[in-house]
């Protein structure tokens, strides 16, 4: 049976950037939260979608023909294959993300943060 997750409890369990955690998994997927500041790296993922849902500041999802900014309570799906670079520029950013199990949030394991248990 499944537990519920206060997810304001799971942010305080960690401070590192740009290092999501897990926790929740469904049908496949994993829910992860991520704390957001300055500039991610410029990647792309091209077996699948990445949605992002702004907890908690201003994320800017540059892509190479146009920037979407995302404030609190504001969900983007970037599509499979789209080179794209997530920047949180005014302070930190709380993110929900849901991606597939074993996803590296690069795209590329060689470069990737590998998502933890929260």
């Amino acid at each position: 049976m499944g537990e519920k997750v206060n997810l304001a409890d799971k942010f305080a369990t960690f401070s590192e950037q740009w290092a999501p955690r897990i926790v929740a998994r469904y049908n496949g997927n994993e829910v992860r939260l991520a704390k957001l500041s300055g500039e991610f790296v410029w990647h792309c993922h091209t077996d699948t979608d990445e949605l992002f849902l702004i907890l908690d500041g201003t994320l800017d999802i540059e892509m190479r023909d146009r920037t979407v900014t995302l404030n609190p309570g504001e969900l983007f799906v970037v599509p499979r294959g789209t080179e794209h670079r997530p920047c949180a520029r005014q302070g930190e950013v709380k993110a929900l993300l849901i991606d597939p199990a074993d996803m590296p949030n690069t795209g590329d394991p060689a470069t990737a943060t590998i998502a933890v248990e929260a």
